[in-house]
Formats: structure tokens, sequence, C-alpha cells
């Protein structure tokens, strides 16, 4: 992808690009209270929710178009840029009318290639700014294919927002990191842009700070976080809300780290690196080996692949292994059963060969 870099006057190079506002735009008062006072502590570009897609019907689901022209004031009167959350084409012809600068698509609209589609369309021959936030699921090729469709487009100050992925099981966060898939974003689209959501991501304010800290160490662009004059009373989401005070405190005490520092003195390092992979690669394949073995005597004597008491006191015994050598036992269990996994399949094949 060429693509042209995001710039906006008035925001900092040196920082993260910061996208801040409420969850919902509710009431004229409520956003243009908002605006102000995040305005007066430099903040540039506010965004508003106008559109809410609600996971049940019976909540909030935004004002609609008339917000948009709370959004007008805010840029006429604030000197602000805008941005909104768009999931079809009649969303970004209003949004564009309204002189919108940013447009966002939501996790919900990003897993969807033919509601992705319909947005592309409607953006052919428009200059603007366009984020595609991730799937709700963990599919990097569905988040690469939904910025692909609008990168045909012809839409070139284009971005990407991780807001993480949901989980069946509960955990510390609304949606899970899984920081790994951003980064092979990154790898595989080393040129685009990366805003990190840890509103969404995390869903409580608390874990906002710690959330944003982490996507600025793994060299993130930006941040788009929900911000609102009084969370507690929010329509929507309020629990991952936070006031243009706190927002102004956590954005200052983010630690930025330099990028531009020589990385020789770690040659060393990742030479024993490199030797300890090679090492790891050479075990892994003595272990497919044996692996093999145990398949063909399964298949010689007609045993089924899957061993579950087998498979419980490998994982419980790696776990406990890896406290006394303190690793994550999380971690560990999470290798073990990718490791695990590809075992089954060799046999597998070698059974059913």
């Amino acid at each position: 992808m060429e693509l042209t870099a995001l710039t906006f006057e008035g925001v900092d190079p040196k920082r993260p690009m910061v996208i801040a506002g409420p969850c919902s735009a509710e009431t004229e008062e409520q956003v243009m209270s908002t605006a102000r006072r995040l305005a007066d502590r430099g903040i540039r570009i506010f965004r508003a929710g106008v559109w809410k897609p609600r996971t049940k019907p019976g909540g909030f689901e935004g004002g609609g178009e008339p917000c948009l022209e709370w959004l007008k004031r805010v840029k006429n009167e604030l000197g602000m840029y805008t941005a909104v959350e768009v999931a079809n084409a009649r969303h970004v012809k209003a949004s564009l009318d309204a002189g919108i600068d940013i447009l966002w698509i939501g996790a919900r609209t990003s897993a969807n290639p033919f509601a992705v589609q319909e947005i592309a369309d409607a953006l052919k021959g428009v200059d603007v700014t366009v984020l595609v936030k991730n799937p709700v699921n963990p599919d990097l090729e569905l988040w690469i294919g939904a910025m692909e469709r609008i990168y045909n487009a012809g839409i070139r100050r284009l971005g990407a927002i991780h807001r993480g992925f949901s989980e069946y099981d509960k955990s510390l966060y609304r949606n899970a990191p899984q920081w790994h898939i951003p980064i092979e974003l990154h790898r595989r689209l080393p040129e685009l842009p990366i805003f990190c959501d840890p509103s969404h991501m995390g869903g409580r304010r608390e874990l906002i700070a710690p959330l944003s800290q982490e996507a600025m160490d793994l060299g993130f662009d930006g941040l788009i976080i929900e911000s609102h004059c009084d969370p507690d009373c929010a329509w929507s989401d309020k629990n991952q809300q936070v006031t243009p005070e706190s927002l102004s405190l956590i954005l200052e005490h983010l630690v930025i780290r330099d990028t531009m520092q020589t990385t020789e003195s770690l040659a060393e390092l990742r030479r024993e690196i490199d030797k300890l992979d090679n090492e790891l690669m050479s075990l892994l394949s003595k272990r497919m080996r044996i692996s093999r073995e145990i398949g063909q005597y399964k298949k010689e004597h007609n045993m089924p692949v899957l061993q579950a008491r087998r498979y419980d006191e490998i994982l419980n015994k790696r776990g406990s292994q890896a406290v006394e050598l303190d690793l994550d036992p999380e971690f560990i269990k999470t290798v073990m059963r990718a490791i695990h996994e590809e075992s089954v399949q060799v046999q597998m094949k070698l059974i059913n060969g």
C-alpha cells in the first residue's frame, strides 16, 4: 500500500496522535462541554458516536444525523477535527456532507465484507481519512481485507484501530488485546498507522492508562479514547469513559520510547536468541518424530489418537514446571496446546494416510 501520512494541524508529531470524545453524542450541551474541556487540554481531534450499534435492542443507539450538527459546532467554534463511526453508505454521505474529517469503521462492520464494500463504494472519489477497527473475532485476513477494500476505493489516508478481540471466557479485559495480531499486521503492512482503543479493549477506565502504555511500548501511532464530561452519567459504556482531566493525566504520564537509538549493543544478545531458537527448532523436530512413532503404535493397536487424560496431565505438569522456572504458566500452557495440536495432526495424517 502507498499511503499518505496522517497529519493534522496542531497535532504534535513527536507524541501519539490522540482522538478523544464521548462514546455517544447524547445532547448538544454534553458534546460541547466535553469538547471544550478536551480542547483546553490540547486535544485536537474530537470523536463521538452518532450511530451506535448495540449488542441487543433497547439500548441507546445514538441520535443519528441531527448530532452531526453538534460536531459541526465543535469544528467551527473550537477548531477541532471531528471523527465518527460509519456503518453504511448513508452514514458516509451524511458525515461527508457535515464536513467530518475522520471516518472509522467499527468492529462489527469490518467483519462484514458486504458492508465494508458498500462503504468503499460510497468513498470512491473522496479524499478523507478512514480508520478500520479490527473485526470482533481474531481474524487478521478479514481485517486486512477490509482495509484493502477501502484502499481500492482510492482512500490513501488510511489507518487501523486495534480494539481487542471478543472471548467467550471471562477475562480481565472486555476484549482481549492479543497484541501478536497487530504486531503481525505491522509486519505485513509497515506503512499503515495503527491506533489503539484502550477504552473498548479494557472496558474499565482504570485499564486505559496501562493499555495505552503497552500500545506505546509496541510502537503504536496513536490512541482513540472515550472521554465524557460526566462519565458516570453516560448513556452508553459509562465504565470505560474518563473525564477530560483524567485523560490529560493519562497522556501526560505516557512514556514514549526512543525509536531512533542504535541496536548494535544488542547484537550479542540477539545471537544468543538465534542460537536458542535453533535449539528449540531441533527439539521440536525430535518431539514430532516421537509423535509420529506414537501415532504408528496407536495405528497398529487400533487406539484413538486423542488421549484426554494424557493431555490434561501434560498441561498441568508443564504449568507447575513453569512456576518453578519463573515462567508464566498460562504462556507455557498456550505453547503446549499448540504443540499438542500439531502432534495430534501429525498422528491423524499417519493413521488416515
